[in-house]
């Protein structure tokens, strides 16, 4: 299958991206135990008491929302045990958060492969870019800001994809694009047919996502080819990446003085003023112990 003049694949990677993500049946399901979560979280009739009895069948979960509702993010004056009361203060976009970037976190375990690939690396830089599109969205958006960290969170879960399929394959597409200087996507497609953006859409899709999450993991790249009822969440993620890559690059660097994307600057309408709290707000962020970063 070859490219067009453009870089794109002839015949779609879409089709190639599900026939991979239905073919590896570990990664195709979300955890049961997430999706039960997300279920209770996005059902206006569940309670409290419907979200402790999924919880504390699960260790592991437990462990993770005491450990957020008792770190120093939160700041409470004594420690919390009863996972009644975690689930209060921490309350239900919070706990759904933190049950899928348990579950995201399970994907990038494993060895590295190639010269420059390593998951873990990736996941410090995911999770990065989910504080900062919180913070962004806190100053822009207030009323997504907890799908905005999942957005950050799972905008290049694809590439896990990839990885999770064939790594010795992933490592050769991604070390080319170090090498080369040449756009990760084209390097994919040119090794599997399909992009991590094709692959992060039908994997948000398996796992049933909202559709919002769905177009950022499709289009982070290129906000502005979303349709506007649907752009926000992108271009929130496309600056929190954008801040994020300086960030870590340099991490006493002036964000300031990073070059933002305009066409996503434009929409959230960041110029002036704006522009420097996001830049500091991100600042904090990115500077700080957040509770969910200990989550993983």
């Amino acid at each position: 299958m070859g490219l067009d003049n453009s870089g794109n694949i002839e015949g779609g990677g879409e089709h190639i991206a599900q026939s991979i993500v239905d073919e590896m049946k570990i990664i195709s399901t979300l955890p049961e135990i997430t999706s039960k979560i997300i279920a209770i979280v996005d059902d206006p009739d569940s309670g409290v008491r419907d979200l402790h009895t999924v919880i504390s069948s699960d260790p592991a979960l437990s462990s993770r929302v005491l450990k957020v509702v008792n770190s120093a993010f939160y700041g409470l004056p004594r420690q919390i045990a009863s996972m009644n009361r975690a689930v209060s203060l921490l309350g239900r976009k919070a706990i759904k958060n933190i049950a899928i970037s348990g579950s995201v976190a399970q994907l990038f375990r494993g060895q590295s492969h190639g010269k420059y690939f390593k998951p873990n690396l990736l996941w410090e830089e995911s999770l990065a870019t989910a504080n900062a599109a919180r913070a962004i969205a806190d100053v822009c958006r207030p009323g997504i800001s907890d799908e905005a960290f999942l957005a950050g969170l799972i905008h290049d879960i694809g590439i896990l994809v990839e990885y999770q399929y064939d790594p010795v394959q992933f490592a050769k597409a991604f070390d080319l694009s170090v090498e080369s200087g040449r756009d990760l996507r084209i390097c994919e497609r040119e090794i599997f047919g399909a992009d991590h953006e094709d692959f992060g859409k039908v994997l948000c899709e398996s796992w049933k996502f909202p559709a919002s999450l769905v177009w950022v993991a499709n289009h982070h790249h290129e906000p502005w080819s979303v349709p506007p009822s649907n752009r926000d969440l992108p271009c929130i993620v496309h600056i929190a990446r954008s801040l994020v890559q300086k960030y870590m690059g340099n991490r006493t660097g002036d964000l300031n003085s990073v070059d933002l994307p305009e066409t996503s600057c434009t929409w959230l309408e960041i110029a002036g003023d704006r522009r420097q709290l996001v830049c500091s707000r991100v600042r904090l962020a990115l500077s700080s112990e957040d509770a969910l970063l200990t989550a993983a």
